[in-house]
């Protein structure tokens, strides 16, 4: 089973610490969201954690090697990574788009083997492009354009799915149904590593929250465990009432 663990992660640069001895793990079948403010390190621990970027102390392994050592190849077919600036859309149809991530299998534009038409195909009719398939990616709304990054994704047939801010911009609906791609992703048996900034969404959805504050993980459990007036006091500097797992923020502190 491939295993995303990071271990004591320091990240230092220009003399600032980034990312301060952070440790996680995510398996399959988990969905965790990476909760915390703007400069809390969130972007910097995905990096570090998935070997794109060197730590300065600490280890991370990706099905059991470390990330650091991993080929591009290699990485990408363990675990697909959607990072916070994706390029808006492509002047190419949707099914092109979607094929580029069978790269990692040695695929090509134009080249796609039965087992790489196959997985394109239902990276589209899972994330409800099928009927786009042909439509330029450059004429696509910006919800629909983000279902196409996931499609991407999803057609690596990679266990784990680590994504940066992936609803960033979106409007409730669209928010919500990527959110729900993500989890029948999880449900059928993948691990998935978000970003949000929603705080309600990622109790709604995750199973689990990682916290981060000043380049620390502050805390990690499930919503009914760490989603708190106190932790929200903490983390983000705010008022907030807690109904459930729906947070109303009621001003700054």
């Amino acid at each position: 089973m491939t295993e995303l663990a990071a271990n004591t992660l320091t990240v230092v640069r220009d003399g600032a610490i980034l990312v301060d001895g952070a440790s996680f793990r995510l398996r399959a079948g988990e969905f965790v969201a990476l909760l915390g403010p703007n400069g809390a390190g969130k972007t910097t621990l995905l990096r570090a954690a998935l070997g794109l970027a060197p730590p300065t102390r600490g280890t991370a392994t990706l099905g059991g090697e470390d990330t650091q050592t991993l080929t591009p190849r290699v990485r990408a077919r363990r675990a697909s990574y959607l990072p916070q600036r994706r390029p808006l859309a492509w002047p190419s149809p949707v099914r092109d788009v979607v094929a580029l991530g069978r790269f990692s299998h040695g695929a090509a534009l134009g080249r796609l083997g039965d087992a790489d038409q196959r997985a394109v195909a239902s990276a589209l009719e899972s994330c409800d492009l099928a009927a786009l398939a042909d439509r330029s990616a450059d004429t696509l709304s910006g919800g629909e354009l983000a279902r196409v990054h996931f499609a991407r994704a999803f057609a690596a047939e990679a266990p784990l799915l680590i994504a940066d801010e992936p609803v960033a911009a979106l409007d409730p609906r669209h928010q919500h149904r990527i959110m729900e791609l993500v989890r029948s992703f999880v449900d059928t048996g993948g691990g998935a590593l978000i970003v949000l900034h929603d705080v309600s969404l990622a109790a709604r959805f995750a199973d689990r929250l990682l916290w981060m504050l000043d380049g620390r993980i502050v805390a990690d459990g499930t919503p009914a465990e760490t989603l708190t007036a106190e932790r929200l006091a903490d983390v983000y500097g705010v008022r907030a009432g807690i109904d459930g797992l729906n947070v109303q923020v009621e001003g700054a502190l």
